[in-house]
């Protein structure tokens, strides 16, 4: 089972200082795994767009990593975010991860287009396409987005968007498996030509991830909250559990077979790194441990 696998992992790019050393350090313990892709994150209305820019630069140019920078239209115009595209694709960036982006005020908050800029996400993956020749993704819910009235608005957004080019969907994270197995059968019996991706997150942190989970709608099962009760100040056991939870919706998910998963790493590699040799993954070739 585990032939088939694979795996990509998302970062967002690190504050100058200590959080920079913790960051590669991240990035070369995971590279060992072999991953299809890594993504760099944006930040809200392209607040870490300096940083983005130069984390991807690295990426390409010092590791053998796949590098694919994300990229939202929120409050700019075509041409500034279309300086963006160019700039990815100098540094040697040829995936993007295109997103509309959170409004300024946050989830829940009213989305209004930049006058001078790209409506949705379907629209900046058409720009994506007429700048150059990107491998491009999008994002999908498999609980709904949180502005959206219905499955199938987020269904026709997501036609949209793969008319438009979009050959990817990385999906946001969740717990009920059932959630993503139902947007996929919706996605193939719509005849969308998407790759439906699952996100997978995780937890490092349980009280987090549930504040994770009220902003974009996710639920969390009342086993799951049982299984990490107590833990707070338990870090070796959490990991376990963490561990294991995340392995056992990897395989399940396996069994349905889905073959690629996307792992949020929030920049740390030891859950992730353990996940993925638990999986098969990263072990080193016979022989090369001992030499």
């Amino acid at each position: 089972m585990t032939n088939t696998l694979r795996v990509s992992f998302e970062f967002f790019p690190p504050k100058v200082g200590d959080a920079e050393d913790s960051f590669w350090a991240t990035v070369r313990r995971l590279e060992t795994i072999g991953p299809d892709f890594v993504s760099v994150t944006y930040g809200a209305g392209g607040t870490t767009q300096d940083r983005t820019l130069a984390t991807l630069a690295l990426l390409t140019g010092e590791t053998k990593l796949r590098a694919a920078g994300h990229l939202t239209c929120v409050g700019k115009s075509k041409d500034e975010v279309n300086a963006v595209i160019r700039a990815y694709k100098a540094s040697g960036v040829n995936h993007i991860v295109a997103l509309r982006g959170d409004p300024p005020g946050g989830v829940g908050t009213r989305f209004s287009p930049h006058p001078d800029g790209y409506r949705n996400a379907a629209d900046l993956v058409r720009g994506i396409r007429e700048i150059g020749q990107f491998d491009v993704s999008v994002s999908a819910y498999p609980e709904r987005h949180p502005d959206s009235v219905s499955i199938e608005e987020d269904l026709a957004f997501m036609a949209d968007k793969a008319e438009n080019g979009a050959t990817r969907a990385l999906s946001q994270f969740f717990f009920h498996n059932a959630f993503f197995l139902r947007l996929r059968d919706r996605i193939a019996a719509r005849g969308i030509k998407i790759n439906l991706v699952p996100g997978i997150l995780p937890i490092t942190n349980f009280a987090r991830v549930c504040e994770f989970a009220a902003k974009c709608g996710a639920h969390i099962p009342p086993e799951l909250e049982q299984r990490f009760a107590g833990l707070d100040k338990d870090p070796e056991t959490r990991n376990l559990v963490a561990a294991m939870v995340a392995a056992e919706q990897v395989t399940a998910l396996q069994r349905e077979g889905v073959t690629d998963f996307h792992f949020y790493t929030l920049n740390r590699s030891d859950l992730v790194y353990a996940i993925c040799r638990v999986l098969g993954l990263g072990a080193p070739a016979q022989g090369e441990a001992a030499a």
